[in-house]
């Protein structure tokens, strides 16, 4: 891993002062969460947004907004209020590539578990933190198994103990945690120092490219080791130019040779 220098640094804090806006977050699953002012509505809604977050980005928007339009105005009350077998009905034949309905159900289920025990998911996730944990991934972890409690939410949780990168779920923690143009944030408890880069194609191609890692497979310790290399230059911040970097890999309108 080659230390990020000074003009490489000056080109990704530019490229985030450029990109770092919600005028460029469409079309991307993010954008469902600014519809909800409730903490307690958009952490659900960042967990199906980001649980679904793979694929033709298309299908992704299409698939998220199917499951919020049966949830209704807040998808908390939906599930404090709504019977299991309600679920069932809503999620019938429900499909986006590998995921089934059956799979939602036991992801909702288990976050339902969490918010009638600990009163949010926020709070559930607090439940697992611990402040010595040099990255959040302990805390992750934890909460993954308590998500994955009530049934067999399948790839929707991945757990970090099996070593996987866990993009989804840490890309639910930057929505979540960080607040700025683009994050909404709503969980402030957490310091965004421990946060881990959402590794996916777009990032490893970005990281391999600024010399942050060599290493080909993109699981939990590549994570590690380009959050690292992140750190390097915001400590305070290593997920800070997530969103700006991927946007290179994912807007027609955008090239990596433009910034970088």
């Amino acid at each position: 891993m080659n230390p990020i220098n000074r003009d490489t640094a000056h080109r990704l804090e530019s490229l985030y002062q450029r990109i770092n806006r919600r005028e460029f977050v469409h079309p991307d699953p993010l954008e469902f969460l600014y519809a909800y002012e409730s903490v307690r509505d958009r952490e659900i809604v960042a967990l199906i947004a980001s649980s679904l977050a793979y694929g033709r980005v298309a299908q992704i928007l299409a698939s998220v907004r199917k499951i919020l339009s049966a949830m209704g105005s807040s998808p908390a009350d939906f599930l404090a209020e709504e019977a299991p077998d309600r679920l069932d009905t809503v999620l019938c034949g429900f499909k986006h590539r590998f995921a089934t309905g059956a799979h939602i159900r036991d992801m909702l289920a288990g976050a339902g578990a969490i918010i009638d025990r600990d009163g949010s998911l926020y709070r559930g996730f607090l439940r697992g933190y611990r402040a010595a944990d040099p990255t959040i991934v302990p805390a992750l972890d934890r909460f993954c198994l308590r998500l994955s409690a009530a049934g067999d939410p399948g790839h929707l949780i991945p757990l970090p103990r099996r070593g996987s990168a866990c993009k989804r779920m840490n890309l639910f923690l930057r929505w979540m945690v960080r607040s700025d143009a683009v994050d909404p944030g709503g969980w402030p408890g957490i310091p965004l120092s421990k946060l881990i880069v959402p590794l996916d194609v777009h990032m490893h191609r970005m990281a391999l490219r600024l010399g942050l890692t060599r290493r080909n497979a993109l699981d939990l310790a590549t994570a590690l080791e380009v959050t690292a290399g992140f750190s390097q230059w915001v400590p305070e911040d290593p997920v800070r130019y997530d969103f700006a970097l991927t946007r290179l890999g994912i807007r027609s309108d955008m090239t990596v040779e433009d910034f970088l």
